[in-house]
């Protein structure tokens, strides 16, 4: 099934990405409201132009994407944030970081050329997001304590009331794809790769943990247990 063979292609990616420095601090409780805010910047022009070229693709295995956007859609979550961390005139104020523009140039060009391959991308972000994204949110509320309603919005998806059950539906849908042998194996390098820009977007938030090394040690064990009580 390639919903199996995608999630043990990228197993290793996963860990990494799950172990960089920031997200390493973040599991620790390490969250500078700047540099989160920067970060939920470039997640912003990452996620709108994935949902535009998700939304305007006629490719027909990437077409199967466009029967979730309605309940997966963080572009306008993300931007009830920003308007929370910058102020009304929060549009005047985003700039893309370096890293930013690989990812989203990325995106653009398999949508392009590949658009299938906006499946992997698709499958990194959303299912990273109703998983470990969770766990996310609650280290994030008790560090910035935002008011209620505020600053966690990217965090929310108020039309999906079961993830774990959601994600189930989710992966039985990919495995009635109609890919050859090819296309799984490219997907799930795509698949790969997409962890990698989404590490170069976190290697550009600066941390500022004085205790890298036992944030690690300790982010990798929240990770474990997390994903135990997730049961992802």
């Amino acid at each position: 099934m390639f919903s199996k063979e995608i999630k043990e292609g990228t197993k290793k990616s996963h860990s990494a990405a799950e172990n960089t420095k920031f997200v390493a601090g973040f599991l620790r409780g390490v969250v500078d409201p700047e540099e989160y805010r920067k970060l939920l910047t470039n997640f912003w022009f990452v996620y709108d132009t994935m949902e535009k070229r998700i939304q305007k693709t006629r490719d027909p295995l990437a077409k199967t994407l466009q029967q979730w956007q309605a309940v997966l859609n963080r572009t306008s979550f993300l931007e009830r944030d920003l308007v929370y961390y910058y102020g009304p005139y929060w549009r005047e104020k985003q700039v893309q970081s370096d890293a930013c523009k690989t990812y989203c140039y990325r995106i653009n060009e398999v949508a392009d050329k590949d658009p299938y391959l906006l499946i992997a991308h698709h499958y990194t972000r959303y299912i990273g997001d109703l998983s470990g994204g969770q766990i996310l949110r609650g280290i994030a509320k008790s560090a910035l304590q935002p008011p209620t309603g505020e600053g966690l919005n990217f965090y929310d998806f108020p039309r999906i009331d079961d993830a774990k059950e959601w994600k189930t539906n989710y992966r039985s849908v990919l495995d009635t794809l109609s890919l050859d042998e090819h296309q799984r194996n490219t997907l799930i390098t795509e698949a790969n790769y997409a962890f990698r820009l989404n590490m170069y977007l976190f290697d550009e938030v600066k941390s500022t943990d004085a205790y890298p090394a036992l944030t690690a040690l300790k982010g990798f064990w929240k990770v474990i247990t997390g994903s135990i009580i997730k049961n992802k």
